[in-house]
């Protein structure tokens, strides 16, 4: 059923010349309606025609008018190649309707949005002078809660190491600052002085964005040195924003083509719910890196950065153990992620997660669970299928300055990879900077963990907690990394009746209190 508004080719046209990438008012009187349909903006939904434009004309509209947005369940909406950006900022049902979005003919520029979710609400000036690691409240009064952003150009932290390394990121992190004052993530670093605030209202409302099925023919980009990031995809950048059983399938690849950022790209925001997803990842290219030597370059399907309270519930994959594609969950500056009840191949944290960082009732393949922040990580009532249970990036620091709890959980241990399996991987041998000290957590528990290795070789030992932490002995480590001031293991069994063992290093025991029970 179709919206009743009028199709006037002169009112189309005018929303066709400004809707796309404005969010200016458009003042064009029209009957009493419920809701907006692309077709009625032109768009003819049969898979050939490029309807971006019709789409951008709906959603301008349907934003100055606040009336939600209903596609037609039987169209198949072309998405072009021009440069364009849909606004969204009204509830959209995308339901059964197919998109199609073609990267291998080329496009205007690969860097363009499809389409970005914003708020109405605009920026408010706010002043923060310092700030201090662990602050939770602000002598500040807001008219409503805030999404703040801080920065301190003058400091640099996760200053990567490896094949990729760089001088890392500016120190920055967001908040939610209540109208009392009191913060929600609390303050990750000490500001002497911040260089940057940003403040924005916090939609009292959720905006929901259910169903569509989105088929992307993949670039072809030839670049044998660095990468060229492709964007084409749903950026949201309002908080509290539901995005409700959307489906990403990835067709057309060949050995050739660049990276994808993220198909699902929340930033700077708050209170993100990702529902019942299914998103496809992406074959695995190679280029050279910062080193002078090849690396892998990795696509992603989820890409988070600067968010508070992140979850995805529900959210699924087709075989999370292919190998040959890249894992498909990455975020960076996140606080509270919570990944629950999902089927994935893989969930990471780059530049750190704080407060908690939660996975439940779920199972990660083959590039497994990887972690680097603050805070508690929990795992339970989980499945990971992975080199490692918990691999703690060396790149950052193999950093987590805070708690991990394992809870009735299943290790598989990746037969045939020329790889040193261990329940936990870290390693940091003190002589790199990473822009902060680094640590293993302060404590481990682990309170039921199964490990499955039948399929591994026959040997006299099977996998320890702890692979080879700090490296060979040296004299001078100017960075030292911290152990664990605890580690407690109960209920660690092994399907090939293996005894549990601490390390192939065997003055681990003396260097970390660890106490192993049935």
């Amino acid at each position: 059923m179709k919206s009743p508004i009028p199709i006037l080719i002169v009112f189309q046209m005018a929303f066709l010349l400004a809707g796309c990438n404005s969010s200016s008012p458009v003042n064009n009187p029209q009957p009493k309606q419920t809701f907006v349909s692309y077709e009625d903006f032109g768009a003819k939904g049969d898979g050939v025609t490029d309807d971006l434009p019709a789409i951008c004309a709906a959603h301008a509209y349907a934003n100055e008018h606040d009336l939600p947005i209903r596609s037609n369940p039987d169209a198949t909406y072309h998405l072009g190649r021009q440069a364009l950006t849909a606004i969204i900022k009204t509830d959209t049902d995308w339901g059964r309707s197919k998109f199609i979005i073609d990267d291998s003919q080329g496009v205007d520029d690969n860097k363009q949005l499809l389409f970005r979710v914003e708020s109405r609400l605009q920026p408010i000036p706010l002043e923060i002078g310092r700030l201090n690691r662990g602050q939770e409240r602000l002598d500040l009064r807001p008219e409503s809660d805030c999404l703040v952003l801080v920065e301190n150009a003058n400091q640099r932290l996760f200053i990567r190491r490896g094949l990729n390394p760089n001088a890392g990121s500016v120190q920055q992190e967001v908040f939610i600052l209540r109208k009392d004052g009191s913060i929600e993530g609390a303050i990750d670093w000490d500001y002497d002085v911040i260089t940057r605030v940003v403040a924005k209202p916090i939609d009292p409302h959720p905006l929901v964005i259910r169903g569509g099925i989105f088929i992307n023919i993949a670039n072809q980009m030839r670049q044998e040195v660095g990468y060229n990031y492709w964007h084409r995809n749903i950026q949201i950048i309002r908080s509290n924003t539901v995005v409700d059983g959307i489906t990403h399938r990835v067709t057309g690849e060949t050995d050739v083509g660049h990276p994808y950022v993220g198909f699902l790209n929340p930033r700077e925001s708050a209170n993100i719910i990702f529902r019942n997803c299914h998103v496809a990842p992406r074959k695995t290219y190679t280029t050279i890196g910062n080193a002078g030597l090849p690396v892998s370059m990795g696509s992603y399907g989820y890409n988070a950065n600067l968010v508070v309270n992140f979850s995805m519930i529900n959210c699924r994959m087709d075989d999370i153990h292919d190998r040959s594609l890249w894992g498909v969950v990455a975020s960076n500056f996140i606080k509270n992620f919570l990944v629950e009840d999902s089927e994935l191949s893989r969930v990471d944290v780059h530049m750190g997660v704080s407060g908690y960082y939660k996975i439940l009732r779920s199972s990660l393949g083959h590039a497994g669970l990887n972690a680097i922040g603050r805070g508690l990580l929990l795992v339970e009532d989980s499945t990971v299928q992975a080199p490692t249970f918990i691999n703690f990036r060396k790149d950052y620091g193999a950093n987590w300055q805070g708690d991990v709890i394992v809870r009735n959980s299943r290790w598989v241990p990746l037969a045939g990879r020329q790889q040193v399996l261990s329940i936990f991987r870290m390693n940091n041998d003190g002589t790199h900077d990473f822009g902060y000290p680094c640590s293993m957590p302060h404590s481990i528990l682990i309170d039921g963990l199964e490990v499955d290795d039948s399929q591994l070789p026959p040997a006299e030992q099977g996998p320890p907690l702890f692979g080879d932490i700090t490296g060979p002995e040296i004299d001078d480590r100017p960075f030292p990394y911290q152990l664990s001031q605890r580690v407690e293991v109960r209920g660690l069994t092994f399907a090939s009746r293996r005894l549990p063992r601490i390390s192939d290093d065997p003055s681990l025991e003396n260097r970390i209190p660890i106490v192993i029970s049935d």
